[in-house]
C-alpha cells in the first residue's frame, strides 16, 4: 500500500511472508495450548478449548455431534488459519493473506475436494453422483449439469466472499490510516475485528454445510422415493 509502511514489501513475496507468519503464530498457539494440559484449563488452553467447543456446537446443529467431532480437525484448522489471516491485516504494516484471491481460492478448493471425497467415500462414486440427477429420472439430463455447475460455483462463492470482504476491510483501514493515522481509526477497529470473526464463522459453517450435503445422499434418496410413492 502506497504511503503506508508494509514490512514485507509487495507482490508474491509479501503473500508468502505473511502466510509463513500466520503459520508460525498458529503453531505457537497450538503448542502453547498443549504444552501443559490441565484438568481445569487456564490461559491459552482455556481459549482453545472454548474455541473447539464452539466449533463442535456450531457443527452439531448442521451435521450432528458425531460428525462435527469427526471433521473438527479440518474445520478448526481452517478457522484458526482464516481468523489469524484476517486479523493480522489490522496491524499497521501488515496485510491479510486472505485479501489475496490466490489464498482464498486454495482454501475453497481444499473444502471442495474434501467434501466431494468424503461423499464418494461414504456413498460410492455411482450413488454419490446419481443424486446429482434429481428425484425425477426424466429431468436427469437437465438436473445433472445444473448440479455440477452449482457445486463448482461453491469454489467461486467461498473464495470471492472471503477475499472481497477482507480486501475491502484492508482498503477501508488503509484509507483511514492515510487520512487520520491517530485516534480516528480506533472505532473502526471494532467493526473490522467483528468482520474478521464473522468471515471466519461463515467459512467454517459453510464447510460443515457442504460436508452435510455430501454425506446425506442416502437421506435425499429416501425422501425422493417417499415423494414418488
Amino acid at each position: 500500500m502506497e504511503g503506508v509502511l508494509v514490512y514485507f514489501g509487495h507482490g508474491n513475496w509479501m503473500v508468502v511472508a505473511h502466510l509463513v507468519l500466520v503459520m508460525i503464530i498458529a503453531l505457537y498457539i497450538g503448542m502453547k495450548a498443549a504444552s501443559s494440559l490441565k484438568a481445569v484449563p487456564s490461559g491459552t488452553q482455556n481459549i482453545m478449548e472454548a474455541f473447539l467447543g464452539g466449533v463442535i456446537s456450531m457443527g452439531k446443529d448442521v451435521i450432528g455431534e458425531k460428525l462435527a467431532r469427526k471433521y473438527l480437525p479440518l474445520v478448526a484448522t481452517i478457522g484458526i488459519f482464516v481468523f489469524i489471516s484476517n486479523v493480522i491485516g489490522l496491524i499497521p504494516g501488515f496485510e491479510s493473506p486472505t485479501s489475496n484471491i490466490n489464498v482464498t481460492m486454495v482454501l475453497a478448493l481444499v473444502v471442495f475436494i474434501y467434501y466431494n471425497y468424503e461423499g464418494i467415500r461414504e456413498n460410492g462414486v455411482v450413488h454419490y453422483f446419481a443424486h446429482f440427477m434429481g428425484p425425477v429420472k426424466a429431468l436427469a439430463p437437465l438436473m445433472f449439469p445444473i448440479e455440477i455447475v452449482s457445486h463448482l460455483s461453491r469454489i467461486i462463492s467461498l473464495s470471492f466472499r472471503l477475499f472481497g470482504n477482507i480486501k475491502g476491510d484492508d482498503l477501508f483501514l488503509w484509507v483511514l490510516l492515510m487520512l487520520a493515522p491517530w485516534l480516528v481509526p480506533l472505532p473502526a477497529y471494532l467493526l473490522l475485528s467483528f468482520s474478521a470473526i464473522l468471515q471466519t464463522f461463515v467459512f467454517m459453517i459453510l464447510t460443515y454445510v457442504y460436508l452435510a450435503g455430501a454425506l446425506a445422499v442416502e437421506e435425499h434418496d429416501e425422501t425422493a422415493e417417499a415423494a414418488a410413492h
